[in-house]
């Protein structure tokens, strides 16, 4: 029976993409606003791309009504620019990473998915390069919402569709590298685990108050531990 859902974010826990990913979204931006704001300069981390288009254009003199109009054709250009463009040689895996989710997937009480700040066809994409992506049979994406902390309560419904069960707190584990993913993990009172291998350092996140803090995944053994650790009742 499956006991415990495992939630990945993607950027900065799993791999890091370069360059093309800000590239290709001030390209989407311009092509349908006109302008790409402050996409070109702002901080992604943690952050979903929903949300980013907004607080991207807003200084740009456009109102939310405005971006809103065009948002589905900016999100759709943006995931095509990177599914045409971003190759392998963007990606650079977190070490430890396959490792890890190959031990993981050989747990069958353990449900893996994804919550990440991506929308779900530019995040497929970024898994699938590195040979990722069947790992992670659904998730939570920026399609889903605006803000992190709406995105827990989606994922235990998917699980839920998938697997007749209910995921609830301690047996809910999120991993990811930045305050955001540790903050998103309290809405369902669930157990945050914080890696430092994105902007982030050990220190700043350790001002967060994770439930675990971990240099980054490279020890599959430490990672696999601490998830198994957490409540089943």
């Amino acid at each position: 029976m499956t006991k415990k859902l495992v939630l990945f974010d993607i950027d900065g826990t799993l791999l890091s993409v370069g360059s093309i990913n800000r590239r290709v979204l001030c390209d989407a931006l311009r092509e349908v606003y006109g302008t790409e704001g402050t996409a070109c300069s702002c901080n992604f981390a943690g952050k979903m791309d929903s949300g980013i288009i907004y607080d991207a254009l807003r200084p740009a003199g456009l109102d939310d009504e405005e971006i809103g109009r065009k948002f589905n054709q900016a999100r759709q250009t943006y995931c095509d620019l990177f599914r045409q463009h971003a190759s392998l040689s963007d990606i650079t895996l977190m070490a430890g990473v396959h490792e890890l989710l190959q031990q993981l997937s050989l747990h069958t009480d353990l449900l893996l998915g994804l919550l990440t700040g991506n929308f779900e066809e530019s995040g497929r994409h970024k898994l699938t390069l590195p040979g990722l992506n069947h790992y992670f049979p659904f998730g939570a994406f920026a399609d889903d919402g605006y803000h992190r902390n709406e995105l827990p309560p989606v994922a235990v419904e998917k699980a839920y569709s998938l697997t007749g069960k209910t995921f609830t707190e301690k047996n809910i584990v999120i991993i990811g590298d930045t305050e955001h993913d540790i903050t998103c993990a309290r809405v369902l009172n669930a157990r945050s685990i914080a890696v430092a291998t994105g902007t982030y350092s050990m220190r700043e996140l350790r001002k967060h108050q994770p439930d675990v803090l971990l240099e980054d995944l490279s020890q599959p053994e430490t990672v696999l531990r601490e998830i198994l650790k957490t409540s089943t009742t």
